[in-house]
This record gives structure tokens, C-alpha cells and sequence, in this order.
């Protein structure tokens, strides 16, 4: 990046004295964090030592592109600048000055190392701690829940009270006091309090530290202690926080603190944004650090939004835009007013606040009713075949957007663009690890080569394994060859030869498929008659060895190989934890009981990663926006349905009640929740049309996926906006 690809405000940011600090804010596409890049490029050129900058992100994707500036080759820099997010910035600093918060954060053993949890860890411990309460004394039994949720849900009360600020303690009155249901309801949440304590407990007494804990521990002892806080305020003098709308009211009080000994400062806000608010996101709170800067920015001119693209955002501003927005209230909540920013678009403020002329709304907003779910599926994969083959769009600017991404409407949408020649992939960060063809396959194989774990697949599922480990194998022979070469024997998996199978069904099968399998079956038997190697090393030589190899199911799989990556990374931290297992217990035998009992490996969180192919991208709206990049053409799914209104159902926990925001003992009602809706709504719509250049495809069935008519209020709106035009 040079100076000559600067606007010139973008240029002021950049170059501004190296002791201002400055409050950047503006809508989505107009070029902020160019700016805090060209800010960061500066700082580096005159002089400043890099290892004195850091850089904070709500969620490391979001940091890369200062990553990537800070790696230019061409800079000559002392030292690394330091990318994190909070969280990551907790760990760094107990794993510096544990000896400092070991003993006065109340940890059972001072003098040993703390392990550090993974979602999935700490789920496996949660399992540990809470799976004796529910099969002995009958906790939850009022609700009905997979254990994966479950442990989720208290694990997330616990990050609440971490990143908010409030004792563990007080999870359950906080939630009575907004509940005014059935009364079964406060039996629950106090069962989840006390699963949280216990679990707390647990961690304190074995030096484990989750996420919640890393935070508190952070905030509450080591930032108070002024060894630590010295340590990182006179080493990093020079701060540039971006999306600071979507952390978190404990990460605004250190970086407010922070910031105000600073040399310089870059903080940059995105108007009507707060996607992460579920994960307690907190845009009113970062609002308090304008106090602190000496300048204040507004951006206002869009880089993405083009005239006709501001007209259709100013029409959907008028609709959706909360009544309250103006004056900063909300319902029910306390505290700073929200940042409202212009209308979309606002590059062309005199287009956002017009409205549309005859036919000029087709320019930007294209859609065909359809009476059934797979005919409008149909009709997207057509569109999006026309616009690659026909009109020359490539993949990678088109994105096919729902509120939730099924396993079904993956599949779906997959295999008719394949259909058509159109190459997609999908980002599913909640999608469960479990779930994926690959790991089924690898953790099929797992078991057959380990007879000893006594763990005996099912034969449909070794037919499937089969499937996804020999290329070209179709379900027919895989099935066939099975039933014959699947054996149990005294509660054991065993793999027999292919020669003993009748010359007659060797034949159907095909021999090429039969030198595969017994390729495959001999390298099963001499693993298994070997030393057992720890479980990621044995996974990593199965797919290094076999399943990777030319005539195997995963030599071209690209999307294969990653999830067999994130399998043996999950494993790998597994591993490093050293769980306390049952007596003659495998740590591959624990890890695969875990995954098919849902407790690991259920929410694997793969950081986003620009791919390399140039693909079409399915994915859940909210995953899309915090992706952080326009595109040419969105395609969105289902507008009559109601997830795009809806939030999930969470019965052991309440994102919005466990904030900063809302008053203790306030009950939460329906005009609560409508509010927050119409809110979301608002702010989802404005979000996507704002990283939207050219047009949006709307998706539209009478009936929806399960057969069900679809109304929903994001149709409703756009009928609105159809009318508006006429």
C-alpha cells in the first residue's frame, strides 16, 4: 500500500502527529481499517519500533491485515508488532507473571504451570464436573438438551461474568430477576450456577484455566498489579484498536485505561454494527473512549456502495431502523447512547435519500417467487451459473447467505452448483467436527486400526468410511463389501482379506477396488501390530500414508484435508492437557468416546482464513459479516423465514440480560425481545448491504425447507421496499 491509494482523509488518519489520539468511526466500506493499516505503515517508517505497537482485535481474523503489513519485507522494523485480541493478550501475560497471580487468584498448586483450556477442553471437563449432576441428582432434567448445548450454555454464563465484569455468583439471580415465566425456569438457572461454580472450582483446585478464567484473572489481578501493567504500557506506547464495537465492556475498561497513558492512539468504530453482542459485544461502551482522543473522524464516503446499492440501504434504513435509535435508548437497558451512523451509502448521500425511480429497483434487487424450497434452489444455482459462465463473475465475489447454514441446504446448494460447474465451499464456524464425512472416516479407521479399544463401528458406518477412503468407490460396492469383509469377533472390529471373498462378488465389486481396500486393510494390521503411536501422530500417518495417496478418497480433496487437519489439531490439544483417564483407558479411546457422546470436538472454531480458491461461499449471514470483506453479488436465502428474525432459544442462559446494559431486576418481556429483533434485524440488513457492490439475489419460497409458509419480517420488509418503488 502507498500513499497514492489514499483518499485524502485516509491520508490524514495515516499521518497524522504521532502523539494524537484519535476516534475513528464511520459505516462498514468506508475504508477505516485502510486507514489503521496506512496508520500502522507510518508509525513503522518513522521510526517507531514495532515491537512498541499493539494492535488489538476483537477476533484474530479481524487482525489480519495489520499481520500482514507488519510482515512487509521492505519495512525495517525492530522487533514483531504485536497482533491479539484480549483473550489472547490474557494468556500471554499469566503465562509471563503466573508466579504473580497463581496464589492470590486462589489456584490449588502455585507452583506447577497452569494448563490453558480450548473450547473443546473445557467442554470435556465441564463433562468432568457437571455429567455426575445430571445422571445422580437429576439436574435439567426440566429441559431437554443435547449435553454439547448444555455444556456450552455454562460454559458461556462464565465467559458473561468474565467479560462483563460481575462474580459467577450472581449468574442465577441475574437471570431470575428478568424471568417471568414458569417458575421450573429458576430451578434451572440455578443448577447452571452451580454447575459454573463447581466447574470454577474445579479449575482453581487443578490449575486449568478456560477462557472465562484467563480473562478474570487478567483483568482482575494482573492488570491491577503494576509490575504487569508497567510491563505492557511503557513496552507498547502505540495503540490501534480496531472493531471495537465488537469486544467486550471488560476489554473496554483495560484498553480505556490503557489508552490513556498511551503516546498515540488509532480507535476505530463501525456505526450500527455489534454482531458479537450474543457473545457479549458491547458498542455503547466503546463509545466512551472518544473522551479520551483528541480528534474524532467520521468517514462517511463508501468504497463498495454504488448509487442504486445506497438508494435500496436508504430504503431499507427508513423501514427498519429503530424508533429509539435516535435518541440512544433502549428498553429495559442503561447506559451510553448507541453510535448511529448515516444512511448506507452515504458516499452518495443525496442517492441513499432518494427513492427509487420506476424499474430502478430491478438494478439492484432481483428475486422470483417460487412455490417449493427446491425450486428457488434451483433457480439460485441457474443465476449464479449465469453470472460465472455468462457474465463473467468470478466465484469468489458471490456469497449465498441464510441465518443458519443446515447440513441439508449445504448439501444441496453444493451439489447443484457442482451440477452447473460452479466450484463452492462453505464456513460453518458452529458446524460440528463430528459431522464432517472426513473426521466419520478417520475416526472409523481409528477404531479398526485399535481393536483393543473394544469400540466396534456399526456396519453401515464402515461402509461409509469405505466410501470416503477409496476413490471412486460408489455406496452400492461399499455397502457390499462390508457386510462380507466386516467382521466382530469376541467384541472386537476385524477387517478379513479380500481373497475370501467369492470370485462372483469380487467381480461386482471390481478388482481395482478390492487392491485398495487390501492396500488399506495391510496398513491397518501392521499399525495395529505395532507399538500404539499417540492418537494425532497415528491420524496424521493415516492420511499421510494411505488416505492421501493417489487411488485413495482424499488425494485431490482440499476440504477433506483441512478438516483432517482441524481433527488432528483438536486431538493435539487434546493430548497436551494430559486428562485425568480412567484406569486402562487410551487417550484415542477417551477422545473418540467424547466426540461420539458430543462433548469435544463439537464446536471446533477454525480461525477465517482467505482461501486460495476462487469459490462461491455459503455461509450464515452473521459469519459473512464479521468476515470483514465486500463482495459483487449476495444471494439470501429463505427471506420469508423466521430465522432471520429469530434468536437461538438458549434456556440455561440470556446473552442480553447478562450485559452491562440492562438493569438488574428488570424483567425481560415481549416488547424486550421485540425490540432486540427488530434491532438485529436492522443492523444484519444494514451490515450485508453495506459489503454488497453490485446486486442482491433474494431467495424466496411459500414454503420453507420442512414445508412450512413463510412470512417472516424480513419479507414483510421487502415487500415494503417493492412497494416504496412502484
Amino acid at each position: 500500500m502507498t500513499d497514492l491509494d489514499l483518499a485524502p482523509h485516509q491520508l490524514a488518519i495515516a499521518h497524522a502527529p504521532l502523539d494524537r489520539r484519535i476516534f475513528l468511526e464511520g459505516p462498514a466500506g468506508t475504508g477505516k481499517t485502510t486507514a489503521g493499516v496506512a496508520r500502522l505503515h507510518h508509525l513503522l517508517d518513522a521510526g517507531v519500533p514495532a515491537d512498541s505497537i499493539q494492535v488489538l482485535v476483537p477476533q484474530r481474523t479481524l487482525g489480519q491485515p495489520y499481520a500482514q503489513a507488519s510482515r512487509d519485507p521492505e519495512r525495517q522494523v525492530g522487533g514483531v508488532v504485536n497482533v491479539a485480541t484480549v483473550g489472547g493478550l490474557a494468556r500471554r501475560m499469566i503465562d509471563i507473571f503466573w508466579p504473580l497471580a497463581a496464589e492470590v487468584a486462589g489456584f490449588g498448586d502455585p507452583d506447577e504451570r497452569p494448563t490453558f483450556l480450548t473450547l473443546e477442553t473445557a467442554q470435556y471437563y465441564m463433562a468432568h464436573v457437571v455429567g455426575p449432576l445430571i445422571e445422580r441428582e437429576g439436574y435439567f432434567d426440566a429441559i431437554t438438551i443435547d449435553r454439547n448445548r448444555l455444556y456450552s450454555q455454562i460454559l458461556d454464563n462464565l465467559n458473561k461474568s468474565a467479560v462483563v465484569g460481575f462474580d459467577p455468583a450472581e449468574i442465577s439471580e441475574r437471570l431470575k430477576g428478568a424471568w417471568m415465566g414458569e417458575q421450573a425456569q429458576s430451578r434451572v438457572y440455578d443448577e447452571a450456577q452451580s454447575c459454573a461454580v463447581r466447574f470454577r472450582r474445579y479449575c482453581l483446585e487443578h490449575n486449568l484455566l478456560d477462557f472465562s478464567l484467563q480473562v478474570s484473572v487478567f483483568a482482575e489481578h494482573l492488570w491491577q498489579e503494576p509490575l504487569c501493567r508497567d510491563y505492557l504500557t511503557e513496552t507498547t506506547t502505540h495503540l490501534i484498536v480496531d472493531n471495537v464495537e465488537e469486544d467486550t465492556p471488560v476489554a473496554h475498561d483495560i484498553i480505556y485505561s490503557w489508552l490513556g497513558g498511551a503516546a498515540s492512539g488509532l480507535i476505530i468504530l463501525d456505526q450500527d454494527a455489534g454482531y458479537r453482542s450474543f457473545l457479549g459485544a458491547d458498542p455503547e461502551s466503546a463509545i466512551a473512549m472518544r473522551d479520551l482522543c483528541d480528534d474524532t473522524v467520521n468517514f462517511t464516503e463508501s468504497f463498495v456502495v454504488r448509487p442504486m446499492m445506497a438508494v435500496l440501504g436508504g430504503a431499507f434504513d427508513r423501514i427498519l431502523r429503530p424508533p429509539d435509535a435516535a435518541q440512544g435508548g433502549r428498553p429495559g437497558e442503561a447506559g451510553a447512547a448507541e453510535s448511529a451512523g448515516p444512511p448506507v451509502g452515504a458516499r452518495h448521500r443525496t442517492a441513499a435519500e432518494r427513492r427509487f425511480m420506476p424499474g430502478e429497483i430491478n438494478r439492484v434487487l432481483r428475486f422470483e417467487h417460487h412455490r417449493f424450497h427446491p425450486e428457488m434452489l434451483d433457480w439460485v444455482a441457474d443465476e449464479i451459473r449465469g453470472l460465472v459462465h455468462d457474465e463473467g463473475v468470478p466465484p469468489g465475489e458471490i456469497v449465498v447467505l441464510a441465518p443458519f447454514l443446515s447440513d441439508a441446504l449445504r448439501f444441496s446448494l453444493t451439489h447443484r452448483l457442482a451440477q452447473v460447474d460452479v466450484v463452492a465451499r462453505s464456513h460453518r464456524p458452529s458446524r460440528a467436527l463430528r459431522d464432517e464425512p472426513a473426521v466419520q472416516t478417520l475416526l472409523t479407521m481409528a477404531a479398526l486400526a485399535h481393536p483393543q479399544w473394544g469400540i466396534v463401528p456399526a456396519t453401515h458406518d464402515v461402509a461409509h468410511a469405505m466410501m470416503s477412503a477409496i476413490g471412486g468407490l460408489d455406496l452400492v460396492r461399499a455397502h457390499l463389501l462390508s457386510q462380507i469383509v466386516y467382521r466382530r469377533q469376541d467384541g472386537r472390529p476385524e477387517l478379513v482379506s479380500f481373497d475370501e471373498i467369492n470370485m462372483d462378488v469380487q467381480q461386482r465389486i471390481t478388482f481395482a477396488f478390492g487392491e485398495r481396500y487390501e492396500r488399506l486393510r495391510n496398513w491397518l494390521g501392521r499399525y495395529a501390530s505395532e507399538t500404539p503411536a499417540p492418537f494425532d501422530h497415528f491420524l496424521s500417518r493415516l492420511f499421510g500414508e494411505m488416505l492421501s495417496q493417489p487411488g485413495y478418497g482424499f488425494h485431490r480433496d482440499l476440504d477433506g484435508g483441512r478438516v483432517a487437519a482441524m481433527l488432528i489439531e483438536s486431538v493435539r490439544k487434546f493430548r497436551w492437557i494430559r486428562p485425568e483417564l480412567p484406569e486402562g483407558v487410551a487417550l484415542g479411546q477417551e477422545y473418540v468416546r467424547m466426540v461420539r457422546a458430543g462433548v469435544i470436538a463439537a464446536q471446533y472454531l477454525m480461525p477465517w482464513q482467505a482461501p486460495d480458491e476462487d469459490a462461491v461461499l455459503l455461509a450464515p449471514a452473521y459469519t459473512f459479516l464479521l468476515s470483514n470483506r465486500p463482495v459483487e453479488v449476495q444471494v439470501w436465502l429463505n427471506i420469508g423465514g423466521q430465522g432471520w428474525w429469530e434468536r437461538l432459544y438458549q434456556p440455561l442462559t440470556h446473552p442480553y440480560v447478562l450485559s452491562r446494559r440492562w438493569l438488574l431486576g428488570k424483567v425481560w418481556t415481549d416488547a424486550d425481545e421485540f425490540a432486540l429483533r427488530q434491532r438485529s434485524l436492522h443492523r444484519l440488513v444494514t451490515g450485508l448491504v453495506r459489503r454488497c457492490r453490485g446486486v442482491i439475489y433474494l431467495g424466496l419460497s411459500e414454503f420453507s425447507e420442512q414445508g412450512f409458509e413463510q412470512e417472516g419480517p424480513l419479507l414483510r420488509t421487502v415487500q415494503r421496499v417493492l412497494r416504496e418503488a412502484r
